[in-house]
């Protein structure tokens, strides 16, 4: 990874609110009425025009579509809305601009037109190649799709591609989890995002297990199926660089790659939140009428705080302890009191004298056969 990769750079985000259905295991912000898609994207675009200013004489390095279900939308009214950042924007030459996408959208016609237009970066919400999975998920897409819209995006010229695969799903296991991953690699996919699946509050999965429908997920299944991963994708040229995050060299997610390095961000949408890349972050209201109402009035829908030092650290910690490159040392040094630093280095003593945390070139990591455990760690460090 080239010295370049790791400037400071900026990037926008913009959450599109809305979904053909809910997943069993979300609870992320989305609508799953396309009543208010119009006025959605107007206000999305009123909400570009009024914070021109916070990232003014600044070029991008990384344009996302998240959401939701930012391939919902048609190529043309993601086009419109990168034209409309571009209004008030400067884009560098080799900006990455990724749409996340669900396989059911990504048919012949939705790629051909896409692939006339500015994207260069496709998300694919997989999951899994096997129905079993997928019906338990409440997926959208069948197996079939899963595979067929990633062979579909590559024959459009979409070299540039992630997908998202859960693991530790009840109606899975290790074999199935196997299977999952040597179809990926078969299709010559450079990035993977990997997530253990996750009962939220207030899911139809939660719901399900409550109701003794569906099987709690296993930790140590999870934790078995988190290593093999690694080892796995490794053995097959990827660099694990975030406890999540798989790529291969030249494939590291820009926009990823932006939080994990507290580079300055900007956030567009209902529920989207922004980070001057010191010590205030910002955040949208989580409501989809609220948000077009505040905007055709003229008026921003966000929130703001000022990050104590606390938050800051503690903010710092989480994120760097997640990444192969951990936390710089002379960073933290720099950045907070000699009280806090002490009272850190206290902390991480008997951590280092266990193992659980090493450093190298004066970054602290934890070590990966940690990394399933890193979020505790994290944890027991913060400033309380």
């Amino acid at each position: 990874m080239s010295s370049d990769f790791f400037r400071a750079f900026f990037m926008i985000y913009i959450h599109i609110p809305f979904c053909k259905q809910k997943c069993s295991y979300c609870n992320f912000h989305f609508s799953t009425s396309m009543q208010l898609k119009e006025g959605m994207i107007a206000a999305m675009k009123k909400e570009i025009a009024l914070r021109k200013g916070e990232l003014q004489h600044k070029t991008l390095r990384s344009l996302y579509f998240g959401g939701g279900t930012p391939s919902v939308l048609s190529p043309d009214e993601i086009n419109g809305l990168i034209d409309e950042v571009l209004k008030y924007f400067s884009f560098e030459k080799d900006i990455e601009i990724t749409l996340e996408a669900n396989p059911d959208d990504l048919d012949n016609n939705f790629l051909k037109a896409l692939s006339k237009f500015p994207v260069n970066r496709l998300s694919i919400g997989t999951q899994s190649f096997f129905d079993a999975d997928l019906k338990l998920m409440n997926r959208a897409h069948n197996a079939s799709e899963a595979e067929g819209s990633i062979k579909r995006a590559q024959d459009y010229g979409f070299e540039n591609l992630s997908i998202d695969l859960i693991y530790g799903s009840p109606t899975s296991g290790l074999e199935v989890w196997k299977e999952n991953l040597k179809r990926t690699i078969a299709l010559e996919v450079p990035h993977i995002s990997s997530y253990a699946l996750t009962v939220e509050p207030k899911t139809a999965l939660e719901n399900w297990i409550e109701k003794g429908k569906v099987s709690t997920p296993k930790e140590e299944e999870q934790n078995s199926e988190f290593y093999y991963l690694s080892s796995f994708l490794k053995d097959h040229g990827f660099d694990h660089y975030e406890i999540s995050n798989f790529a291969k060299p030249g494939f590291y997610s820009r926009h990823n790659s932006a939080y994990w390095k507290y580079h300055e961000y900007l956030g567009i949408g209902p529920s989207a939140h922004s980070y001057n890349g010191f010590d205030k972050r910002s955040w949208n209201v989580a409501h989809n009428q609220h948000y077009i109402q505040k905007l055709s009035s003229g008026m921003l829908a966000k929130e703001e705080e000022i990050l104590s030092e606390k938050d800051q650290f503690n903010e710092m910690i989480m994120i760097g302890l997640r990444t192969v490159w951990g936390i710089d040392l002379d960073q933290l040094k720099t950045k907070f009191s000699e009280a806090l630093i002490e009272n850190f280095n206290a902390g991480i003593r008997q951590k280092m004298l266990d193992g659980i945390l090493i450093t190298e070139n004066n970054h602290l990591k934890i070590p990966e056969e940690h990394w399933f455990m890193a979020d505790g760690i994290a944890s027991d460090l913060f400033m309380v």
